[in-house]
């Protein structure tokens, strides 16, 4: 689907967001796990989490889905059913990384696989660390999917430093010692997203080499009731929409602002943007509050190396803040994004020529500098949900509107993005 976007003058007003997809993600395979009922509020109705909700089902565990609320009867202990088909992760890695943990502790087999997309993606970071704690785990001949799980029984405790900035990969190893009796010790020097710890109430040290996690079996979920905040990484494209349009205010209610996913509202904050945190309160173990945004003088600035882990999905909209910004848009250390839904490295270098802006790509990030010297583009989604939304605002930022071709890819995180837009500009 090709979607059409005329400029926008200004945005006005204040919107809710479906749950945050982290935490629904964790929130469903948590629940699946426990035994007996557990009931998630405001779950992201993304169709990543619903890839989450169709394994899950798979192995047996029942569901009941009225909107956004989702009641669960989960399995218990190493109590999933075999599936009788494949696994299928759609295009989401989350769901492909984080089960792997919990399936390489089950007594059957199992095979995940997945769309085109996430079949190009590296799942080497998890196998080693996995089947350095006994998993017997197969990947591609490409280390990628499908991904072959066999019954183990080996399996060990672990202590592991990551080798990557993947709250992914820490999940999965936080999964799988779940179910052994020993604890393990996963050490984070990246400080990536945190809300597996959080959820599950483990216990996190601060040390000189990072973050040590301990986990054991009896950290094992219990069923549970949680109200899910809003997406910051969804909200971020309204963030940046409203700063860089004239005579613009919204409020944006109950976002997740938990400190390490809010990278992109210090980074903003620090380019001059106008953006106010109201109403803060705690829910369930995260941080929630209302975010308040302003247009705004925005002026580039340096972006220090450890924050990459921490916006790593929100380069995309931070560099269309960039573009409007004062000074040239740098993004350095950032090879990660080379290996998400697209080689978003590329995907957004190709679609700034459109505009004329002056691109140079690296290896491990990109330079935008010039002026937009294009009233109307077309541009390409490259079948990637977070490049479609950075070019849905920057067309509405343009004369004469723009196109984003491939655009129904928004489904995968934000089904509602089109309504929500349309709701702050009348």
């Amino acid at each position: 689907m090709n979607q059409q976007f005329e400029k926008i003058n200004s945005l006005n007003g204040e919107i809710f967001l479906a749950g945050d997809k982290s935490i629904s993600h964790r929130a469903v395979m948590f629940a699946s796990m426990a035994k007996g009922e557990s009931i998630i509020y405001n779950c992201s109705e993304s169709e990543d989490v619903y890839s989450t909700i169709k394994c899950f089902k798979e192995l047996g565990c029942e569901f009941e889905l009225n909107n956004n609320t989702i009641k669960i009867i989960g399995k218990g202990f190493k109590n999933f059913n075999k599936p009788q088909n494949f696994l299928d992760a759609g295009n989401s890695g989350t769901t492909t990384r984080l089960i792997s943990g919990i399936l390489a502790a089950q007594n059957f087999e199992s095979t995940i696989v997945g769309d085109d997309s996430l079949s190009k993606r590296p799942m080497k970071r998890i196998v080693e660390p996995l089947r350095l704690m006994g998993a017997n785990i197969e990947p591609s001949e490409h280390g990628t999917l499908p991904l072959k799980i066999f019954p183990s029984f080996n399996l060990k405790p672990i202590e592991y430093t990551l080798k990557v900035a993947s709250a992914q990969v820490k999940s999965a190893l936080l999964l799988l010692a779940l179910h052994l009796e020993e604890e393990s010790v996963i050490i984070d020097p990246f400080n990536t997203r945190n809300h597996t710890e959080k959820m599950l109430n483990l216990k996190v040290e601060e040390t000189s080499e990072g973050n040590k996690i301990f986990c054991s079996k009896k950290n094992y979920p219990k069923s549970f009731e949680i109200n899910v905040p809003s997406d910051i990484s969804s909200a971020a494209f309204f963030i940046v929409a409203a700063l860089i349009t004239k005579n613009s205010e919204i409020l944006i209610r109950n976002i997740s602002i938990n400190p390490t996913r809010i990278g992109v509202i210090k980074i903003l904050k620090e380019m001059g943007g106008d953006i106010e945190i109201l109403n803060q309160k705690e829910e369930c173990g995260e941080e929630v509050g209302d975010i308040l945004v302003k247009s705004s003088r925005l002026k580039n600035i340096e972006i220090p190396k450890e924050i990459i882990p921490n916006i790593i999905d929100e380069i995309p909209i931070l560099s269309v803040a960039g573009i409007f910004a004062e000074g040239d848009f740098i993004i350095k250390n950032a090879e990660e994004l080379r290996v998400k839904e697209s080689d978003r490295i590329k995907s957004l270098c190709e679609n700034f020529k459109k505009v004329g802006l002056e691109v140079i790509e690296n290896s491990d990030g990109f330079i935008l500098s010039g002026e937009l010297k294009n009233n109307y583009a077309e541009f390409d989604s490259y079948g990637d949900h977070r490049i479609a939304m950075t070019f849905a605002i920057l067309s509405s930022m343009l004369g004469k509107g723009g196109v984003v071709n491939g655009f129904d890819c928004v489904k995968i995180s934000n089904p509602k993005f089109m309504e929500q837009l349309k709701s702050l500009h009348f």
